[in-house]
């Protein structure tokens, strides 16, 4: 079997509590791995995350990465197998619908790039961005999506755009080809099955934060 096979195989069998966790692991070794720290224990990565340790080592048995008894794991290869697995070494190019405050802030975010996600071009509306640039990211009216998707070899689109503007943008995305939708609005889009969703609104956070907030006082 291919390493691409028996990592698809991996991800058809993972639980998603799972993949949002793996994240957390990836991020903690790799200051690890900057700190030259060669090896770490489950217990150690739950002490400084606050997940169960036999829930760290059942997530990533899952990946097939077992430690060393009274060692570990190999913090290096441990990083390679996490960035592997989760796709973050692969480039995937996306455009980034909206330039607003949200949408400028996640083009300046060089940090998305660190985990695979290239904006490759920005989409407005309003006359006094469209034909500028961003971070060195050139911006395009809305109305130029499909010619210009047809050169950028974007597969994600972005959205942060008004909430009334959210489905007839991903409408038009959908249209000229893209495979997933990033979704920062707090309207809940709707796609064809073969399209990958992703709702990430900052929104619904803060009424989680602020009802727990509540609970409390």
């Amino acid at each position: 079997m291919t390493d691409d096979k028996r990592i698809n195989q991996m991800r058809e069998q993972l639980p998603e509590p799972t993949l949002r966790r793996l994240p957390w692991y990836l991020a903690y070794v790799r200051l690890l791995l900057d700190a030259g720290v060669e090896y770490v224990s489950s217990t150690q990565i739950a002490k400084e995350i606050n997940v169960d340790a036999s829930m760290i080592a059942k997530d990533l048995s899952f990946l097939n990465i077992k430690g060393k008894t009274r060692i570990g794991y190999e913090v290096a290869s441990l990083v390679h197998e996490l960035q592997d697995f989760l796709g973050f070494k692969v480039g995937h190019n996306a455009v980034m619908i909206g330039v607003g405050s949200l949408g400028g802030a996640l083009i300046h975010d060089s940090g998305l790039a660190n985990y695979g996600l290239r904006i490759v071009a920005g989409f407005d509306i309003r006359h006094d961005v469209v034909g500028t640039t961003l971070c060195g990211i050139p911006i395009y009216d809305i109305s130029e999506l499909d010619q210009r998707l047809a050169t950028l070899n974007a597969e994600i689109g972005v959205i942060a755009v008004p909430i009334d503007h959210a489905q007839e943008v991903s409408d038009l995305l959908v249209k000229a080809g893209i495979k997933a939708l990033w979704n920062f609005t707090p309207f809940r889009i709707t796609a064809p099955q073969d399209v990958v969703i992703q709702n990430t609104s900052i929104y619904a956070q803060l009424a989680v934060m602020y009802n727990r907030m509540g609970k409390q006082m």
